[in-house]
């Protein structure tokens, strides 16, 4: 479905982790005959599927979802081949007269999704092997540090841990002469590739960080640690999978390396930071995200009403906007 610009109309439903996004999502989707698209980084990864918080079989029986359990673990998986599947999983659902919605928190794949992919200057190998070589020698957290004193702004948006995006936002200050984010800015102001509309689930802080904490529980309870020795000897994880949130700790638990109760609390602790990190990620993207704030006991279909008025379509299971 095209609005006046002959562009598809897409719907984007984010939020920090534990927010409900997925239970909301479903309920939208049966609201608004919708197909769910995953915006998830973690989720395209076959047998990944506690510690994502993947939907279950059953749910993706009552709603056709997308760009779930395409990729093995131990192989990599980009931005630009996420925006390709993206693309094409839109165009499918729009040809078949229901409508197109992404749920999900990985803040790059919506801008890349909604704003192209930002490309910058080309790499430079022998300034990134000299920022490499200090990070050896200082930690990351003093290139973090550097990349704060030039722009606040992206350093807040990256993990002192993160190397590759701290080598890449200095890089391209390095080779521009200006601060990435302005860079950012500019082409966020250009055109946009879909009509889009999104909204956003906003959790009080205290209630997020208790279903954080309740999430780990559950999870574990899963059996989240059998996941992890399942997927160590499939043949292991490719270096973005390994990244996922408390895949790295359940690891080391799993060899011995580390105490299952410290795992289990530094996974808490992690996760609460990148909620706090997501919601910074969010409020970049101004007013194009209209907020719907969710109450602590509030059941998805109570807020997924407000999130189909947000949207602005008919949610009466035709799909078609007001």
């Amino acid at each position: 479905m095209e609005n006046e610009s002959g562009k598809p109309r897409i719907y984007i439903l984010l939020g920090p982790t534990a927010a409900g996004k997925s239970a909301v999502g479903m309920e939208v989707a049966k609201r608004a005959g919708a197909e769910i698209i995953s915006i998830d980084s973690m989720q395209v990864y076959r047998g990944m599927d506690i510690g994502t918080a993947k939907p279950s079989a059953a749910e993706r029986a009552a709603v056709p979802h997308h760009l779930i359990d395409i990729r093995e673990p131990r192989e990599s998986f980009s931005t630009a081949e996420y925006v390709e599947l993206a693309d094409a999983a839109v165009r499918d659902i729009v040809s078949r007269g229901r409508l197109p919605l992404f749920v999900g928190g990985t803040a790059l794949y919506i801008k890349s999704l909604v704003y192209g992919i930002f490309e910058g200057p080309s790499a430079d190998w022998h300034f990134r092997r000299r920022l490499r070589a200090e990070a050896a020698e200082n930690g990351s957290e003093a290139l973090h540090a550097r990349l704060a004193d030039i722009d606040p702004e992206a350093a807040a948006r990256i993990h002192p841990n993160d190397l590759r995006r701290i080598e890449r936002a200095l890089e391209i200050y390095e080779k521009t002469g200006r601060r990435p984010s302005e860079l950012r800015q500019e082409w966020e102001s250009g055109s946009q590739r879909y009509s889009t509309a999104m909204a956003g689930l906003d959790v009080a802080r205290e209630v997020l960080c208790d279903r954080i904490n309740a999430r780990v529980d559950s999870m574990m309870a899963a059996g989240w640690l059998d996941e992890i020795r399942r997927l160590v000897a499939g043949g292991g994880l490719a270096r973005g999978p390994s990244q996922a949130l408390g895949y790295a700790q359940l690891a080391r638990a799993a060899a011995g390396k580390m105490p299952l109760e410290e795992a289990v609390e530094d996974i808490k602790a992690k996760t609460r930071q990148f909620a706090k990190r997501q919601m910074t990620w969010f409020r970049g993207f101004g007013d194009a995200v209209k907020w719907v704030k969710v109450g602590a006991d509030e059941m998805p279909g109570a807020v997924a009403k407000r999130v189909v008025s947000a949207f602005g379509i008919a949610g009466d299971g035709a799909g078609e906007r007001r």
